[in-house]
């Protein structure tokens, strides 16, 4: 039953402050949502008993939101940073609306296509050696070479990001 209910809670920390990152004005208030949003997810990992899951969402998304704090700073001037502020317009509003639309449904579909649900088997978990396994393994259904990839796309980031807060002499 706490289970239970401290996963509503988290899941309302996680949709609020979600839906807050994408609508507030400030970018760094957004970077601020983006932060609750990933700690609620971390809370989700510790009470699901996945503590090394958890911990690596405080440590590496955590210590990635405080870099995206870093490179906002330095990269954009104090002046813009204060009045930044975007309009949203209907056809925007509209484009993203049906876009998350799509999504869901996309998402529904995939769930009840693929019967999840109705395949889980209760009070059954993962072995830690299991996601350890699946994540660095490099066999079908094995996630080793999409981290490979991402490392190498959030390096060439970070040398964009260098190159463009250079300053032309």
């Amino acid at each position: 039953m706490a289970n239970q209910v401290m996963f509503c809670i988290l899941a309302v920390v996680i949709l609020g402050s979600a839906v807050l990152c994408v609508t507030t004005k400030s970018i760094m208030r957004a970077a601020t949502f983006l932060l609750f949003v990933l700690f609620g997810v971390a809370g989700i990992y510790f009470l699901l008993d996945y503590t090394f899951l958890g911990a690596a969402q405080v440590s590496i998304y955590a210590g990635g939101i405080t870099m995206i704090y870093i490179f906002a700073i330095q990269l954009v001037s104090k002046r813009t940073l204060q009045g930044l502020t975007e309009r949203l317009k209907g056809k925007k509003m509209l484009a993203g609306c049906v876009a998350a639309a799509v999504g869901c449904a996309m998402a529904l579909f995939i769930v009840l296509k693929h019967k999840f649900v109705t395949q889980a088997i209760p009070n059954s978990e993962v072995s830690m050696n299991l996601v350890g396994d699946t994540l660095m393994g490099s066999e079908k259904y094995q996630y080793v070479l999409p981290f490979e990839f991402i490392s190498i796309f959030l390096l060439a980031c970070i040398i964009g990001g260098i190159v463009i807060s250079r300053k032309d002499k």
